[in-house]
């Protein structure tokens, strides 16, 4: 068997913060303790012995407790993540596990600890959120960082991952270089390059996370394309809706709805997600935009709507960095939530992956109207990864189970119609 080789910025990493394992390893998960500036340190470092890096269920656990942790002590915290996202060999479980780890991350976040990531070669899907838990980033000379890997995006474009032209434009998006020139919160190592500096602006104290992710939310608009402007806003009618509320008022556009209902004689705001085309970067921002508006004044409740089966698998959307968005849709509504809001999610029909995980975290409970498909991804992604797919709908009792929703509810209809 082929040993393993440690990348070399884990090397470097664990020198500079005089790395201490406690315990055996989770998997691909190592917990342990190191120092920076005479300050005690905790450290997770994700490696990529089996699976690409994937977090199962045992890994997600030990994770989420170590962020748990944090969040009450406010301590420091260093990650190293080379990862593949979540085992989706493992199918719901695995989901399950990544909502209350990405939710316990949140509250990490928002405790104001510091928290500094460093990246090895793979950082996709669900490890391209948790690494962007943190204000700031260090990227090796190999990352790639991303919601899809190149091999997905290549299927979605009817092209051929190893083709020259594909991977040319697959670098020119998403090399370290050009997250680099995405954003001013990512550096970029180079092998010999000394650690110090980094890592004492990564872990440095700072003030308000909430007012700080708000400015990230703000700088996220700068990147959009500008050329495509949103539909103007209709008023509709959907059959769900009708179902699930005495009375209400609803908009949509683009995918993206957002109204008034009362359920139960009592008021409650609604938004959400919907539609048969993934989630692009623009729709994402529009939804957190509209909830961290809210959080000037947050209403009682607020019910998020789900009917998107995935995140979009496009070069323009990666070229700005997809996870980003998806990630502040997640801050927003826990932005929200600690405004005193009582944040529920509802999945009227399809629903996985990224979305649902930056959704489902931060809300109370999550509801799964009859009939509504859950998924870690979808078939044909998954289908890319292991070279099967299953086309079948779990049932709520899966649901439940694996802790990827709380509650179902039956409307009498099938789900996702209008």
């Amino acid at each position: 068997m082929k040993a393993f080789a440690v990348h070399p910025l884990l090397v470097a990493l664990r020198d500079a913060i005089a790395f201490e394992p406690v315990g055996e390893p989770v998997g691909n998960l190592t917990i342990g303790r190191g120092a920076f500036d005479r300050r005690p340190l905790h450290v997770a470092i994700v490696e990529g012995k089996t699976a690409s890096g994937s977090l199962g269920t045992a890994e997600c656990q030990q994770l989420a407790g170590l962020f748990e942790i944090v969040a009450e002590e406010r301590s420091g915290l260093v990650v190293f993540l080379d990862s593949a996202g979540a085992r989706v060999s493992e199918g719901l479980r695995a989901l399950g596990a990544f909502r209350s780890l990405y939710r316990a991350g949140l509250n990490a976040a928002f405790s104001g600890a510091p928290i500094a990531m460093a990246l090895g070669r793979n950082c996709f899907g669900g490890a391209s959120m948790l690494a962007h838990l943190a204000p700031q980033r260090l990227f090796a000379q190999n990352t790639q960082l991303a919601m899809s890997g190149p091999s997905i995006i290549a299927s979605a474009m009817g092209a051929d991952p190893q083709d020259e032209m594909f991977r040319a434009m697959s670098e020119a998006s998403m090399s370290p270089a050009a997250r680099v020139k995405a954003s001013p919160a990512n550096d970029l190592w180079k092998e010999g390059d000394d650690l110090a500096a980094w890592l004492a602006e990564a872990l440095a104290q700072r003030g308000d996370a909430a007012s700080a992710l708000r400015l990230r939310h703000e700088a996220l608009e700068l990147r959009l394309d500008k050329r495509t402007a949103a539909r103007p806003w209709e008023s509709v009618r959907r059959r769900d809706l009708e179902k699930i509320y005495e009375k209400y008022e609803a908009r949509e556009s683009d995918g993206f709805v957002m109204g008034q209902g009362t359920r139960a004689s009592e008021g409650e705001s609604f938004a959400g997600i919907v539609g048969r085309n993934p989630l692009g970067a623009a729709r994402a921002w529009r939804f957190a935009d509209a909830v961290w508006k809210m959080c000037d004044q947050p209403p009682k409740r607020l019910e998020v709507l789900l009917d998107c089966a995935t995140h979009a698998a496009r070069l323009d959307d990666e070229r700005i960095v997809l996870t980003e968005y998806i990630v502040d849709m997640g801050f927003a509504l826990s932005a929200l939530a600690r405004r005193g809001t009582q944040v529920g999610l509802m999945v009227l029909g399809k629903a996985g992956g990224g979305v649902y995980v930056a959704l489902a975290a931060p809300a109370q409970s999550v509801t799964s109207v009859y009939g509504a498909d859950i998924q870690v991804l979808p078939g044909a992604a998954v289908a890319a990864i292991l070279g099967q797919s299953t086309e079948s709908t779990p049932s709520f009792q899966e649901y439940l189970a694996a802790a990827v929703a709380d509650e179902e509810l039956k409307l009498g209809i099938i789900p996702g119609t209008q």
